[in-house]
């Protein structure tokens, strides 16, 4: 039977380092899905960089940035903007535990 991620850590602790450097690599991987989901959708829209660029106003370099999961350095309006040219919608949330409310 398959451990769950919990129990796999309480069989086989993990000091900080470790821990931190699984965190991170966590973080990396999901970045990379992300912007694997976002080129995607932007081929299922049949664009290719640059007309989406056009499309959105930047150049095809942020698109590439986005698209590589470089989503810290992109405005807040131009990954809209992204998702909405891709046939989506933006939607933000503040998540604090069990609590989530939508902010945009």
């Amino acid at each position: 039977m398959a451990l769950s991620y919990e129990e796999y850590l309480a069989k086989h602790p993990m000091d900080a380092d470790t821990r931190a450097r699984v965190e991170e690599h966590k973080k990396r991987m999901l970045a990379e899905v992300r912007a694997y989901r976002l080129r995607e959708l932007r081929e299922e829209a049949g664009l290719t960089r640059a007309q989406l660029a056009e499309r959105i106003g930047v150049g095809q370099r942020q698109v590439s940035k986005i698209e590589s999961g470089d989503l810290d350095s992109a405005k807040i309006g131009t990954i809209r903007k992204y998702l909405e040219a891709v046939g989506g919608e933006l939607a933000l949330e503040y998540v604090a535990g069990d609590q989530r409310l939508q902010v945009a």
